[in-house]
């Protein structure tokens, strides 16, 4: 009986094997990299009001832009 690594195909699961490692870091940093980027809630919800503000025409584009980089830290 032949051993399941043997064959001519044997390097496909070199390939196979590898492909998943790489599948795996590769989420590994996205989900590092989405939890790193979440704007907390008390961000988020300035922002919120920011827009409805600017929506609204309570403030110019001018103040939007300077507030909403004063609340992000641009």
């Amino acid at each position: 009986m032949d051993h399941w690594m043997s064959g001519p195909y044997h390097w496909l699961w070199a390939v196979f094997w590898l492909a998943i490692w790489v599948l795996v870091i590769a989420g590994i940093i996205f989900l590092i990299r989405m939890l790193l980027e979440r704007k907390t809630p008390v961000e988020r919800r300035a922002i919120d009001i920011l827009d409805e503000r600017y929506a609204k025409g309570e403030i110019t584009r001018e103040e939007y832009l300077d507030k909403r980089k004063d609340i992000l830290n641009i």
